[in-house]
């Protein structure tokens, strides 16, 4: 048997039986795809209350006796070719680990720790490298389809939810400052400051910046925000520098400068399956003691709770790694028949402590993390959004 026909078979074994258990370590990884050296090695972890009961399943394969201690115990057995060494934490309940992800390999379902939970351990090190370059493939892919994505009918349906950019800037002109809302406060005096607007989108909040005095670089992969945001610049008078790109894969000339802030907002971090470049990125453009705004959704609304008028139910894993298939933002914009066959984006939705913990690994110092609820009557007392501020050391 070759090395997924083991897993397959040890799966049917365990779930025949109704045993909770899902793969780990070098095992986990490879079941995601990730080009690893198992050795025809398996590592998986078992429910601790039948660990005895997957003894007596392997009892007619060569196995060890039982490792005890106090806080777990293990062995392992030969079986199809593979050596399978299985684990069990005593007092832990297996289907209620947050990262325990099924995935598919080759036709076969296989329960297994999800690969960002390797991300955060000391440990796994050289496992964190591979992680990375592997996550750093996938993105191109992930980036492919969602810049595919925002070039269909993104023009028209800016056009249908601001209207024209002449009559639009006018409405920007009047209070810059509250386009900015609520992370203005956290700018000093804005003239002749380098901002760069990551993922910047439609160039609102851009324009707004360079009326306020700063000099305003936007990146984004969309040509036709790129189109609204030129002609916003154009009737407000004002420079805007838009260059089309990934953020991960930047053109020279940005590299180039040196910005003072660098602003990031409302629905762009779950378009990334790993932040940890994104965040190097940002430090790397960042000027000494240069400030990183982020204004985002808070998870707690995006990954937990799903609200219809009064009533809030928790209805979502918090800790969910896994990339969702969704309409792209602005469909309910764009033309009826447009609407029919819809543009899809991949995203994966990140925790606050990812996010954070991400901020720390590129050399970023978090100084403020603002959490702000949600207005509306009925979700007094929820956060809808929060605004991050960290620094170059």
């Amino acid at each position: 048997m070759n090395y997924l026909q083991v897993l397959s078979k040890v799966e049917n074994i365990l779930d025949k039986e109704n045993i909770p258990y899902h793969f780990i370590k070098s095992t986990a990884l490879w079941i995601q795809g990730i080009e690893i050296d198992n050795s025809n090695k398996i590592f998986m972890e078992v429910q601790w209350d039948v660990f005895e009961k997957v003894y007596e399943l392997f009892a007619d394969f060569p196995l060890t006796v039982p490792d005890r201690s106090q806080i777990s115990a293990s062995f392992h057995v030969e079986y199809g070719g593979c050596t399978i060494f299985i684990h069990c934490f005593f007092n832990t309940t297996i289907r209620t680990n947050p990262y325990r992800v099924k995935i598919e390999k080759g036709g076969v379902e296989l329960w297994c720790i999800s690969l960002y939970q390797y991300l955060f351990h000391k440990d796994h090190e050289e496992e964190a490298d591979l992680i990375h370059e592997f996550l750093k493939k996938q993105q191109r892919k992930m980036t492919e389809q969602n810049e595919e994505a925002w070039n269909q009918h993104n023009y028209d349906a800016l056009l249908n939810r601001h209207g024209n950019p002449s009559e639009l800037v006018e409405k920007i002109i009047q209070n810059p400052s509250w386009r900015l809302h609520p992370f203005y406060k956290y700018f000093d005096d804005l003239t002749g400051k380098k901002v760069l607007h990551l993922m910047g989108s439609n160039g609102i909040k851009g324009v707004a910046l360079s009326l306020l005095g700063a000099h305003v670089t936007i990146v984004d992969f969309s040509r036709e925000n790129q189109s609204f945001a030129l002609e916003l610049a154009k009737s407000a008078e004002v420079s805007l520098k838009y260059i089309v790109s990934d953020i991960l894969s930047l053109p020279a000339e940005i590299h180039q400068n040196r910005y003072d802030y660098i602003l990031m907002e409302l629905g762009v971090l779950h378009y990334f399956i790993d932040l940890l470049p994104v965040m190097e990125t940002i430090s790397n453009l960042l000027h000494p003691s240069g400030k990183f705004i982020l204004h985002e959704f808070h998870p707690i609304s995006t990954k937990l709770i799903t609200s219809t008028g009064k009533k809030h139910k928790v209805s979502g894993n918090y800790f969910d790694p896994t990339i969702s298939r969704r309409e792209v933002a602005f469909t309910k914009h764009i033309p009826d028949e447009a609407k029919k066959n819809p543009e899809y984006v991949l995203q994966r939705k990140w925790t606050l402590g990812e996010v954070i913990t991400s901020v720390g690994q590129a050399g970023l110092v978090t100084v403020v993390l603002e959490e702000e609820p949600n207005h509306k009557i009925h979700d007094i007392g929820l956060p809808k959004t929060f605004t991050l501020i960290a620094r170059k050391i």
